[in-house]
């Protein structure tokens, strides 16, 4: 999945609106299939927001939006696979911008990223794919601690993964997430501590390239602009 001089680009964007990003994604996406840029990974965090997958249901947010926006949280469909989620600062998310002809080992593929970058953290985690779609993520013991839901158009993805770091998990209480009556966790809540999220962005990236067999070829926000 990387580009044939083996270099992949990773991108450090800070915190931007769910909407920016959105936007981002799909020029990156269109610079990628026109192949002015190789696979590429955004990493950055939200302003709070839930976002509906293609398989969501009116359930899964149950207060309704008008009750959600009153606490400054917007609601945003997507057209991700999986559920109901929830983004907000203290959350790493990331986006890999990427070819793949295989979306689910694309989505295997990210688990086990994040898993190596929560074992750096102390963090013992695992996969539970065998448990069917709506398992899909990341878990300790029974806890979920990251999110996964992609898109892939014309051998593109687009979307990906969200890990809890240091964040207020109260506001995944007031949904469904993911379809499933389960306990949401970070690496702090884990660990007890408060976790170097600037480190742990470098982690993911490191599993990420390691995974993907190629070198990181670190872009800034004006560098990436100026390909997509």
């Amino acid at each position: 999945m990387t580009d044939p001089a083996g270099e992949c680009s990773v991108v450090h964007l800070g915190r931007m609106p769910y909407l920016d990003a959105l936007a981002l994604q799909e020029r990156v996406r269109d610079a990628r299939e026109a192949s002015l840029i190789g696979d590429t990974l955004l990493l950055l965090e939200h302003d709070a927001v839930y976002t509906r997958g293609r398989r969501s249901s009116p359930a899964e947010l149950p207060r309704g939006e008008a009750w959600y926006g009153e606490r400054g949280i917007d609601v945003v469909d997507t057209n991700r696979g999986g559920r109901v989620t929830y983004h907000a600062p203290g959350q790493l998310v990331g986006y890999p911008i990427v070819k793949t002809d295989d979306v689910i080992a694309h989505v295997r593929l990210l688990e086990r990223v994040i898993i190596e970058a929560l074992g750096k953290q102390g963090v013992a985690a695992r996969a539970r794919e065998e448990e069917g779609a709506d398992f899909t993520g990341v878990w300790t013991e029974e806890r979920k601690i990251a999110s996964i839901g992609v898109h892939l158009r014309r051998s593109i993805t687009t979307h990906g993964f969200a890990v809890n770091v240091e964040m207020d998990l109260e506001p995944w209480s007031w949904i469904v997430p993911c379809g499933l009556d389960v306990s949401i966790t970070s690496i702090a809540r884990e660990t007890g501590g408060s976790p170097d999220s600037d480190l742990f962005s470098r982690q993911i990236a490191d599993a990420w390239a390691a995974e993907n067999g190629c070198s990181i070829n670190l872009l800034t926000a004006e560098q990436l602009a100026t390909l997509a």
